[in-house]
């Protein structure tokens, strides 16, 4: 069985993303791993070059600026790496530069690609979803986080990174039909010292929006110190497991206060305390966007 991993990233050093993190976690995975490097301002290119695998393929590009709508340049990006990927390999693992899989994870992950390997039923593996945010100690459990996404592909250039590069299907506009794995990709996105926070939400709103909505909405978001208001969101519960090992260097030098108390909610509406009452009593998320077919 051989296996691709693919990525993309673009001003890592600049927005604190753990991109090197990110490869090394599922490097023990990978025969090769391709990673799309786009025209960062800052030294993204040298601190992909210092993680010294073999495995590691680079590519390079420019992103298009004007593909705004819906964040559609992420999806861009990603088809360019996973475009790069050996045509023998039998599964391509994506992740994205804030996410991370825990060494724990590692063999039933491995067990998942063998089983399924020649199962053409089976053109996707489904992920669940830890979401950090604020700090390394808290994770977002509100409804606004989504719970699972494909991560792992079947080896078909027909399959196409989907809308902002979230998930996949084929090129016809085909949901993939997936296995759900008992394995978490753990999302960093949402932890950064609040200055490089704002700096970060700032950057991302360009990928989506026009330059008018973007003057408006960073207005709205505005604070005294331009530091990131992480007080803002709806659910909160504590993390008591672990971090995984690439991570404990980030974890360790975590040097901002977040301040917060996980027995307070703040949501917008009974609809929404009604639906976290449910998914946290039962389990069940009526209404959640789906982006695959589960089998």
């Amino acid at each position: 069985m051989k296996v691709s991993g693919f990525s993309f990233v673009k001003n890592a050093v600049k927005y604190s993303y753990p991109v090197v993190e990110s490869i090394q976690s599922i490097l023990p995975l990978v025969d090769e791993f391709v990673i799309c490097l786009g025209n960062s301002d800052d030294n993204t290119n040298e601190l992909i070059a210092s993680i010294h695998s073999d495995k590691i393929k680079i590519i390079h590009s420019v992103w298009d600026d004007s593909l705004r709508e819906g964040g559609k340049v992420l999806a861009v990006e990603t088809n360019k790496a996973l475009d790069a990927t050996a045509a023998d390999s039998d599964w391509l693992f994506y992740i994205q530069a804030d996410e991370v899989v825990h060494e724990k994870y590692h063999p039933v992950i491995l067990e998942a690609m063998k089983k399924y390997k020649d199962d053409k039923r089976i053109e996707g593996l489904l992920f669940h979803y830890t979401h950090f945010f604020g700090s390394y100690r808290y994770i977002g459990d509100g409804r606004k986080w989504y719970t699972k996404e494909i991560r792992v592909i079947r080896n078909d250039k027909h399959i196409r990174s989907y809308k902002d590069a979230q998930g996949f299907r084929f090129n016809d506009d085909r949901k993939l039909n997936v296995k759900l794995i008992n394995a978490y990709i753990y999302h960093y996105g949402w932890v950064k010292d609040p200055a490089t926070m704002m700096k970060k939400v700032i950057n991302s709103g360009n990928l989506y929006h026009s330059e008018e909505f973007q003057e408006k909405w960073q207005k709205e978001i505005a604070t005294p110190d331009n530091k990131f208001d992480y007080s803002k969101v709806d659910s909160v519960m504590e993390f008591t497991e672990t971090h995984p090992a690439v991570m404990q260097k980030r974890v360790s030098a975590e040097n901002w206060d977040f301040v917060t108390d996980s027995k307070k909610k703040n949501f917008k509406s009974l609809k929404h305390k009604v639906l976290y009452f449910l998914w946290q009593t039962f389990g069940w998320r009526p209404f959640e966007y789906r982006n695959y077919k589960k089998i």
